[in-house]
């Protein structure tokens, strides 16, 4: 299908022949070397290996929102990191703990791959709700300092942008909800039925990753909005933009 693909960017002039070369040598290398890499975790089924490949996806989720975000703003990979976690051991600990209850808590065939979309999603959501919020403020600099010469508090000056980039960040995981099953069948509930699972268990797996979504992604845009805020105010409650 690639090669057809290629060969069709080819015909038409598009120019993607190289980047759907590379992408497809991308996709087979990654996704080969994470098989083999969770075919060893499988094996191991050691607590802290299991952890470790979480604390390693949780790290580069942090570092591409970061990216995404600013390089400039200080303390922002903290911010993030810690956001991020928070909200993920959350919902990662009630949906293993007491909806999934795997005969171990750390069950690499539920933990990792639950760790995996949990993580994804709350990096889009930080990512998205802190770029439009250091934007905003950036770009509001005059509004801001109007209200904190009127006597309003940091907190007050810039609730209305923080509320709309929390907006900003759920938008896609809304819409996910609102099409599911209508538009969309998600990957979860596709692999279970190809896999030969009964489809009112697959939909009630599905059910299950969307409110794991929404609460993880609502959680970490909270955090890292109200971790931003205070990050673009001294203690002197003045603005300071980067």
């Amino acid at each position: 299908m690639m090669a057809i693909a290629i060969g069709l960017s080819a015909w038409q002039r598009v120019g993607l022949e190289w980047n759907l070369t590379v992408a497809t040598g991308r996709t087979v290398i990654q996704l080969v070397m994470v098989g083999y890499l969770l075919e060893l975790v499988f094996a191991v089924d050691n607590p802290w290996v299991v952890l470790g490949i979480i604390a390693g996806m949780l790290t580069i989720a942090t570092i591409v929102a970061r990216n995404r975000i600013s390089k400039k703003i200080p303390q922002l990979l903290p911010l993030l990191w810690g956001s991020i976690f928070v909200a993920a051991a959350l919902t990662l600990s009630y949906t293993n703990l007491l909806v999934i209850r795997p005969d171990t808590w750390y069950s690499p065939q539920y933990l990792v791959p639950l760790a995996g979309i949990v993580l994804g999603n709350a990096m889009n959501g930080a990512a998205i709700a802190g770029e439009r919020l250091a934007s905003t403020i950036s770009n509001s600099r005059l509004e801001i300092e109007t209200y904190l010469s009127l006597g309003a508090t940091p907190e007050q000056a810039v609730a209305q942008y923080r509320r709309d980039a929390i907006k900003a960040g759920m938008i896609p995981t809304i819409n996910s909800m609102m099409a599911v099953g209508l538009v969309t069948l998600p990957g979860m509930i596709t692999g279970q039925l190809l896999s030969g699972v009964s489809p009112l268990d697959a939909a009630s797996y599905q059910m299950l990753i969307m409110f794991m979504l929404a609460f993880t992604t609502l959680v970490t845009t909270i955090l890292v909005t109200r971790g931003l805020c205070r990050v673009f105010f001294n203690q002197a409650a003045q603005l300071t933009l980067y």
